[in-house]
């Protein structure tokens, strides 16, 4: 099978999390990325989040955000070091970057200079706030730009809470700003493919962050709410709709919108075919009315049986749920094994670790998930693509521009 993006090629001048997860995303729909990496690495892979252990160490969070990529070690503070970055995107598609502002500008890397010397050339960054305003230049991370500073944190955080809630993982923020940034680069490849003008393209962990969290700021932004605080028992204005606890402390997550619609379903296969009938309960605005009586009783109910009981049970009706699942269980999930939403990737030494398939399906089938390349693995064979003989690629070696 065909890769959407075969024949793309993009250079990515980036590090950390954000925007390497958007060049993973886009190495696994076929383009060609070259990563340019200072002498030293990109900080990421000291950072050892997630390393696991074996006849080499590999690190999770490396792997996850680098696959596919081929890596380039070159210092960029030095001319000639800019000079085969250069040559690099002469037949480029995309210069994708996440080096702050004035990094860029000394480095001669900001989206003018590039742009000036290939103009057809699409500039992709990823930000913490936005291109503009006093805070474009500030440096930043999804804890805090997107988690913290988005109001997600803020959402999701008791009012009488010690800690704002944290991120649920690592890169949490950072991989959904990445595929945002990969859509918008998808976008601008398409708008150069029909009409032949360049894009210079900017998502923000800020922006992102807003994105997924819009319904509340509109709200917000017309009635003045400050917070929307959590409650710590909510309510249901709809009983099929909510999180219930199991009999093994467990939890089943409803989300029937169209109560009337699967109520008498539910009752059925619940063991209380009398509350389709009960006046109390009969339909929506009769179970609003004795809402709380209604919801006790449908807790009680859930409380009676374990969630293995009630995931047979609920598969036999129409509505909407799902149980709610630790991480540890995706991997086992009938659906994840059947979209192989987990790949197993090889090494070629007898090591294997296991990555999450970019969420796309072409043509019914995912895109298949690649190692990420060693430090300065590719420099040679990508040098000498270049046109620089032994060398010359000695000499780079020899004044440090390559590793």
């Amino acid at each position: 099978m065909s890769k959407p993006l075969e024949g793309i090629k993009v250079v990515e001048v980036a590090m950390w999390a954000f925007v390497p997860a958007c060049g993973g995303m886009l190495s696994d729909l076929g383009a060609e990325v070259i990563k340019i990496e200072p002498p030293t690495g990109d900080p990421l892979r000291g950072l050892s989040i997630g390393a696991i252990g074996g006849g080499s160490k590999i690190d999770l969070s490396w792997e996850s955000y680098n696959r596919g990529k081929k890596s380039v070690t070159l210092d960029l503070k030095q001319p000639e070091g800019r000079e085969v970055l250069a040559k690099l995107l002469v037949d480029a598609d995309i210069f994708l970057t996440n080096l702050l502002p004035p990094a860029r500008k000394t480095m001669g890397i900001d989206a003018d200079t590039i742009r000036s010397q290939f103009p057809s050339i699409i500039y992709a960054s990823g930000s913490p706030t936005g291109p503009k305003g006093p805070d474009s230049a500030k440096g930043g991370y999804d804890s805090i730009s997107f988690w913290a500073r988005g109001g997600v944190s803020s959402s999701l955080t008791e009012d009488d809470a010690d800690y704002p809630v944290g991120p649920p993982g690592p890169a949490f923020g950072d991989t959904l700003s990445g595929s945002m940034l990969c859509g918008a680069i998808c976008a601008a490849l398409a708008k150069r493919a029909m009409t032949g003008e360049p894009s210079t393209v900017d998502v923000s962990l800020l922006g992102t962050a807003m994105w997924s969290m819009q319904r509340f700021i509109a709200q917000s932004t017309m009635d003045g709410t400050q917070r929307f605080p959590r409650p710590k028992s909510p309510k249901p204005y709809n009983v099929l709709v909510g999180n219930y606890r199991t009999s093994d402390d467990r939890f089943v997550s409803l989300c029937m919108l169209q109560a009337d619609k699967y109520w008498k379903g539910f009752c059925e296969v619940a063991g209380k075919p009398e509350w389709a009938t009960d006046p109390r309960y009969v339909d929506a605005k009769a179970r609003a009315a004795n809402v709380d009586e209604c919801h006790a009783d449908v807790k009680a109910l859930f409380a009676s049986k374990t969630l293995a009981e009630w995931k047979d049970l609920l598969g036999r009706q129409d509505g909407q749920w799902d149980p709610v699942q630790d991480v540890g269980e995706l991997q086992h999930d009938v659906q994840v094994k059947a979209n192989n939403f987990v790949q197993t990737v090889d090494y070629g030494d007898g090591t294997t670790i296991p990555l999450v398939a970019v969420p796309y399906v072409f043509d019914g089938e995912p895109m298949p998930a690649r190692r990420s390349p060693e430090l300065g693995a590719d420099s040679d064979s990508v040098l000498a693509g270049l046109g620089y003989d032994e060398e010359a690629i000695i000499d780079l070696k020899v004044k440090g521009v390559v590793f």
